[in-house]
């Protein structure tokens, strides 16, 4: 017996007025008819408000995967705790610690979120607030190549002795002095004691308004090992870290990629060594150690 369908898929479905029409038909059945026909109808109908529900939320929402709707869910959690944990707005006018109350977030806050574009790229959030550039997050400082130079402007603060006291750096005063290179000309700057070490260099002080000092990020200075063991077929990664007693300690990668372990690692140094964050090389090693 072929198959066959009880109705033509390409009949058009009734429209509100028609069903009410159908259900005042109801109560001229007999009794025992009448019964199992209403609640068949009841449960038509409760399909028509739901599927109508669901083409309103299509309609409202660009997202084709429900999938989707769930990711932005999970990333705008994501975001709330970074900011309630770290402490940063971009803006600043998120308060710092110790917290009360959550501040209120208008829809420009989410619009101009740097942190939230960049969770909504699928990167970690840093434990850590980065530089600012014009009062902005500069995330991309942090995560550019070792070598990448920036124009930018740039001024050394000092105390009345002379002493260096830190460095000004597109508006933001947070740049510690590691070390100066060249008298009032060169120095190695990193943000609050955390991430990358940069090499600032500072322009004539008779140039335009233009920026005229460079700012580049300095090389790598350590190294540390990824190992990646197939046990089962499954595959595991783990950073080998040297503990100051000089044991080495293994700590387990949720990773399934080297590009991924070596993210999720680089995100265990920002949360436990966040001033070697941005200056290790990671070695992947394929074979367990002895």
């Amino acid at each position: 017996m072929d198959d066959e369908t009880p109705f033509d898929a390409d009949e058009t479905p009734l429209d509100a007025d028609e069903l009410m029409l159908y259900f005042e038909c109801i109560e001229r059945l007999p009794p025992e008819d009448a019964e199992w026909v209403t609640r068949l109808f009841q449960e038509c109908f409760r399909a028509r408000v739901h599927e109508a529900d669901l083409e309103a939320v299509h309609e409202t929402c660009p997202l084709e995967d429900p999938s989707q709707i769930a990711q932005v869910a999970l990333d705008t959690a994501e975001w709330l705790k970074t900011l309630w944990n770290v402490g940063y707005m971009g803006a600043g006018s998120f308060p710092s610690k110790p917290r009360s109350a959550f501040p209120e977030i208008e829809l420009e806050d989410v619009l101009k979120s740097a942190l939230f574009a960049r969770i909504r790229q699928g990167k970690r959030p840093l434990p850590f607030p980065p530089p600012t550039r014009d009062g902005l997050p500069w995330h991309d400082l942090l995560d550019e190549a070792e070598g990448v130079s920036h124009k930018v402007d740039a001024e050394v603060v000092r105390n009345d002795q002379g002493d260096l006291i830190g460095t000004i750096i597109e508006k933001a005063s947070g740049w510690w002095v590691i070390r100066e290179v060249e008298a009032n000309r060169e120095y190695i700057v990193q943000y609050q004691g955390k991430g990358p070490l940069f090499r600032l260099t500072l322009g004539a002080s008779d140039a335009p308004d233009a920026p005229n000092s460079t700012l580049r990020r300095e090389p790598k200075e350590w190294t540390r090992e990824i190992l990646q063991q197939e046990r089962a077929g499954i595959r595991t990664f783990t950073l080998l870290w040297p503990d100051k007693d000089g044991k080495e300690k293994r700590v387990p990668l949720r990773a399934l990629t080297w590009e991924r372990a070596e993210s999720d690692a680089a995100h265990w140094v920002a949360e436990h060594h966040p001033e070697m964050y941005g200056r290790i090389r990671f070695i992947r090693q394929g074979s367990p150690r002895d």
